[in-house]
């Protein structure tokens, strides 16, 4: 069976439990990064469990390798019955916010704000299924050619060629550098200020030409339709019509999906998120947010790695 680099640990091996369980994280990060959505993430992992569950496990070498297999296929079987229902998604489809919070590490915070972020994710959607695969278990999770050409039932050289291939795209969209916290904070307190206090300067000065602004609300709630492009139009919308809606909610900082974000809440309600791309001069390229109910509902600390 295949070996893994990235196997953790050691774990009593009659542990059955136990050995899922410290795989777990690294396989709902994998399953999320793949499907771009906790609930869709949370099936595979447990459709992982049973398939372990009801394995020889005398016949397993390694457990986390075997795992980590079984789950990206899992993923790439859902991956496709997602796409067919987001042909139908009402309006901007974007990935389920997470929080994340994370430690003090300046490798780990560059790690998450790399594979975490919501324009990487989105910039994933554009690859094939096993485009996506390949290249997450290659770049992020250490995976060997070998172990992803058997994952993907293929033959190394084309899982190369998928790695190569996604790495190209990924480099020339230039969405896994990371952007300086204080950056990011002073970006979110112009963000807060032009909406709740009607000042639009500061956040103008801190946005790129072509800054675009896309809500995801899943044709649940009232939001924008299509892609908001260009700095007037993101600062007239954000000064004019969210001040209308947005002045009264309580405003949160919050680690999303690897970047500080935005959470308003009203009643104790999450009602909305809100993160951002930034360029590599710092300028934000992308404003995200959420609305839509069913992806807030799950908007909770979890371990994702």
């Amino acid at each position: 069976m295949m070996h893994s680099k990235a196997t953790g640990p050691a774990t009593d091996p009659r542990d059955e439990d136990g050995i899922f369980e410290e795989a777990r994280p690294r396989l709902l990060g994998l399953a999320y990064r793949i499907l771009g959505s906790r609930a869709d993430a949370e099936d595979a992992v447990q459709d992982s469990y049973v398939k372990w569950r009801l394995a020889d496990r005398s016949a397993i070498q390694n457990p986390a390798s075997w795992l980590t297999t079984i789950c990206t296929r899992r993923c790439l079987d859902l991956l496709r019955s997602a796409h067919r229902s987001r042909v139908d998604y009402v309006g901007a489809w974007l990935p389920e916010p997470i929080h994340t919070p994370i430690d003090n590490e300046a490798d780990a915070r560059l790690d998450l704000a790399g594979s975490l972020a919501t324009a990487f994710l989105l910039m994933l959607e554009r690859l094939t299924p096993k485009e996506r695969a390949a290249y997450l278990l290659h770049e992020i999770f250490d995976v060997s050619y070998p172990e992803i050409a058997e994952t993907l039932g293929i033959q190394e050289a084309a899982g190369r060629k998928l790695v190569s291939r996604a790495k190209a795209s990924i480099d020339q969209a230039k969405v896994r550098h990371a952007t300086p916290v204080d950056r990011q904070e002073e970006l979110l307190a112009a963000f807060q200020a032009a909406i709740t206090e009607g000042v639009p300067g500061k956040l103008a000065m801190l946005l790129s030409d072509d800054i675009r602004l896309s809500a995801d609300g899943g044709g649940k709630v009232p939001t924008v339709s299509g892609t908001l492009i260009g700095r007037a139009a993101v600062v007239a919308f954000a000064t004019e019509r969210l001040h209308d809606f947005w002045a009264a909610y309580d405003w949160t900082i919050a680690d999303i999906n690897g970047g500080r974000g935005i959470v308003l809440r009203l009643g104790g309600a999450t009602a909305a998120t809100v993160s951002f791309a930034y360029d590599e001069e710092g300028k934000a390229t992308d404003i995200f947010i959420m609305r839509n109910p069913d992806k807030l509902s799950r908007l909770d600390a979890v371990s994702i790695h």
